[in-house]
């Protein structure tokens, strides 16, 4: 276990301590009001069993301080500040299936269940008449089968058990549960706190919730009434909550269908925002842009209308993110866990920090841990616990990792001014005229040679209406295209520019696009060609397609005995006027 860069303290690492968490139920807070850290963590369970393995563990230091067992799976965890009471002391709240318990001194407070869900008026009316026994057990399968393809609101659980079940095994279900009444209840996905009033550290704070019937709940924090509630397009799973209920406030939702929405004060419906190219993984807010994690190992930020500030790319897949502030340092970083046993340290998109992991961190925070306030604390996939504290001589440069323009860019040059500048300019003309007029035509000279050198080239590759054919001899073709369409007619002036000696086993060919043209003659023996006399050829060439579109014909004119030929030109044709 360590780090690259020697920014942070091992303080504590315990390979067997049994924590299996996510971020999401994993905080610090100062639960006894001393000013010390503590970690507050909803343990999942190791064994996939019972719910006596899911436990609320509090750390304290290196030691376990209490655990407390929890009823179902946790999803999210929280502490926050319910009241105005002296001492201040934070409760911690915790989300499991429907309900959210709530514990005080660490002992159990409050339990809040989410408000029923509509049921459907059709299936209430089926299960009625099973009660009263006016359907047998098979019709009422088959009844509820027709109830779930073409009611709009879903069946409760009891019904979608009962459709589950075998046909020996309908009788005894219903016979159980024909007496008990119908309910409809959904589940907690993901929870956030939002200030209730105040923006103060220990300012009262409403607990946000969301759920899997895709609906958000703003919940009162003292009589725990739903004081709001938003509906989404697909169930949330991130969520991200800032400013006061009472003034203004901004939550921001990543959804299962990969889209993330905002919901603000006074709007009854979400706003859509970001519509990512892969599903959400980790969702913060830093400042005034929102850093969306990816499944396609991409980090990208983007402002609270949408619009994509930066993206970087990440070695692997993200496994958990979480916030670091230090606002005595200035620093508003995010840590990002990576499936390769790393954790990176990222501000904007610039990379700061690396540190080696002995396996793949699950669950991370950052925080005041004790009397230390750059406390990074984690948690593996095997149940390992680490601690790590960030050096109080640690900096972080100003994009350490990220390319840029060099330091040097940034320093000032003595300009002189401008008149002095304009004065000295003057004097070294009139100084030095002669020797500027001789470089003006060195310079002009270089350049004709420059070009006299491409014009050879473009002779050698055959890329000039004027060919070289060998020692003494040259060869000029030229083309005109006659007509309106769809014929035209094509002719060639091929001339022997040499002055003796004549031109031997010579051939004229066309490519074209046989889509769109059709030429009579694609290959064209040419005569022996007399020095300074134009040699024409004629070819028809007829327009096969009425898309009204023109393509280039290319001609090539070959030499017996060569593999490249000698001239190569590429004719526009003309649109055609139309077909016959």
């Amino acid at each position: 276990m360590s780090d690259d860069d020697g920014r942070w303290l091992d303080a504590h690492y315990d390979p067997v301590a049994g924590l299996r968490t996510l971020t999401p139920c994993m905080t610090l807070a100062d639960l006894s009001g001393d000013g010390d850290g503590r970690l507050v963590a909803a343990d999942l369970g190791g064994g996939g069993g019972g719910g006596a393995s899911m436990k609320l563990k509090v750390y304290g230091g290196t030691a376990l301080l209490s655990e407390s067992v929890l009823l179902d799976l946790p999803c999210g965890l929280a502490a926050f500040f319910m009241d105005l009471h002296e001492p201040r002391v934070p409760a911690v709240a915790v989300a499991s299936g429907p309900c959210i318990y709530v514990y005080k001194n660490l002992r159990p407070y409050f339990k809040f269940t989410l408000p029923a869900l509509n049921v459907n008026t059709l299936e209430q009316e089926v299960w009625d008449e099973a009660r009263e026994g006016h359907i047998d057990p098979p019709a009422l399968k088959e009844t509820l089968e027709s109830v779930r393809k073409k009611a709009d609101v879903p069946l409760s659980v009891r019904s979608l058990h009962f459709l589950s079940l075998g046909r020996q095994q309908l009788q005894d279900f219903v016979h159980m549960h024909k007496r008990q009444p119908i309910k409809r209840q959904t589940v907690i996905t993901c929870m956030s706190t939002l200030k209730k009033s105040t923006a103060d550290d220990d300012g009262v704070s409403c607990l946000v919730v969301g759920t899997e019937s895709a609906h958000v709940y703003v919940l009162d924090p003292e009589a725990f009434v739903v004081l709001a509630k938003v509906s989404l397009p697909a169930p949330p799973t991130l969520m991200d909550a800032t400013g006061q209920f009472d003034v203004e406030y901004r939550i921001t939702v990543a959804c299962r269908n990969g889209n993330i929405y905002v919901l603000r004060r006074d709007c009854d419906k979400a706003k859509y925002c970001v519509e990512l190219s892969s599903h959400p993984v980790g969702l913060l807010r830093v400042g005034k842009n929102l850093v969306v994690g990816t499944m396609d190992h991409n980090l990208q930020a983007f402002t609270h209308k949408g619009k994509n500030v930066w993206k970087a790319a990440l070695p692997a897949a993200i496994v958990s993110m979480a916030r670091m502030d230090l606002p005595a340092r200035g620093l508003h970083a995010v840590l990002v866990a990576l499936a390769t046993c790393e954790v990176r340290l990222y501000r904007d998109k610039n990379l700061l920090s690396r540190i080696k992991t002995p396996d793949a961190v699950s669950a991370i925070c950052f925080g005041r841990y004790g009397r230390e306030d750059g406390a990074l604390v984690m948690s593996t996939k095997g149940g390992a616990l680490m601690v790590k504290i960030l050096k109080r001589t640690a900096q972080f440069g100003e994009g350490e990792s990220a390319p840029g323009p060099p330091a040097a860019q940034s320093v000032r040059l003595n300009v002189p001014k401008k008149t002095k500048l304009y004065v000295d300019q003057t004097l070294r003309e009139r100084e030095g005229a002669t020797a500027m007029h001789r470089a003006f035509h060195m310079d002009l000279l270089r350049l004709r040679l420059a070009a006299a050198a491409a014009y050879a080239r473009a002779l050698e590759c055959s890329a000039a209406p004027v060919a070289w054919a060998g020692p003494g001899r040259s060869l000029k073709v030229t083309a005109a295209v006659r007509g309106l369409g769809p014929r035209f007619t094509l002719t060639l002036g091929v001339q022997n520019t040499a002055a003796r000696q004549p031109l031997l086993h010579l051939a004229v060919s066309f490519l074209y696009d046989r889509h769109l043209y059709k030429v009579s003659h694609d290959f064209l023996r040419i005569p022996l060609l007399v020095p300074g006399i134009v040699y024409p050829l004629q070819t028809r060439v007829d327009c096969a397609s009425d898309r009204g579109v023109a393509d280039v014909i290319k001609v090539l004119v070959l030499h017996e005995g060569r593999d490249a030929p000698l001239v190569a030109a590429h004719i526009n044709m003309p649109v055609s006027e139309g077909i016959h």
